[in-house]
């Protein structure tokens, strides 16, 4: 049988550390990984106004608005579930709808993908970090494109629209005496992407404003919301 004096002896060595075991626990703070930047909600939309550029002797431009919206569920081929993304084209100057269809995205093990036109491409991956690396075309026949995180949590302003969190995906930064290639994505906070440039060029005397032949795409964003 302890005495009284163990007994004092024992809790006194036991209360400091459950009081330092407690103190632990109300300091930690559960992981952040950054999902509300996919914007997977259903309901969730958002337009853009949307530019494609095609440069060879001459330059044809096509302007449309595009807008998304996340639907419901669905098994995509691998049999786990997914969202519906509908994908509206409406025409720059009388937004009459010129086509309409359907891809697929989920959040799985970490990565963000979208189905587009039956390519699978992992467009982010979670936790949101700046030391993330990985290959876009990880899961589809297209060349490997390793692409990483910058800029996290910052305002972005794009046509008139305040974003108070966003994040950068770099793509491409490449630029020499006759190429120059720019890509990347911007996503905004319980949005998803907000901005999208893909530049492939090729150049006149690192000139980039002299054109010789490429293609370009600009997504800007235009509206966002939830129906």
């Amino acid at each position: 049988m302890f005495s009284r004096y163990t007994l004092m002896k024992k809790l006194l060595i036991v209360f400091p550390i459950l009081l330092l075991l407690t103190s632990c626990k109300k300091n930690e703070e559960a992981p952040y990984f950054g999902y509300e930047y996919f914007g997977l909600y259903e309901g969730r939309f958002v337009s853009y106004e949307v530019m494609e550029i095609s440069h060879d002797i001459t330059s044809d431009t096509l302007r449309y608005i595009l807008k998304t919206v996340v639907g419901e569920d669905i098994i995509d081929n691998e049999g786990r579930t997914a969202k519906k993304i509908y994908r509206y084209a409406y025409d720059w100057e009388t937004e009459e709808l010129i086509d309409e269809r359907v891809w697929t995205s989920i959040i799985d093990q970490g990565r963000g993908e979208v189905v587009e036109e039956n390519q699978r491409k992992i467009r982010m991956v979670f936790a949101v970090t700046i030391d993330k690396t990985w290959d876009v075309n990880a899961f589809n026949p297209e060349e490997e494109q390793e692409v990483f995180y910058r800029d996290i949590n910052k305002s972005y302003n794009i046509n008139g629209v305040e974003v108070d969190s966003s994040v950068r995906v770099e793509y491409e930064d490449y630029f020499t005496l006759v190429d120059y290639d720019r890509e990347y994505e911007v996503y905004g906070k319980n949005i998803g992407l907000i901005h999208r440039s893909f530049k492939e060029l090729t150049i006149s005397n690192f000139d980039t404003t002299d054109i010789q032949t490429g293609s370009e795409i600009h997504y800007t964003l235009r509206d966002y919301g939830v129906e």
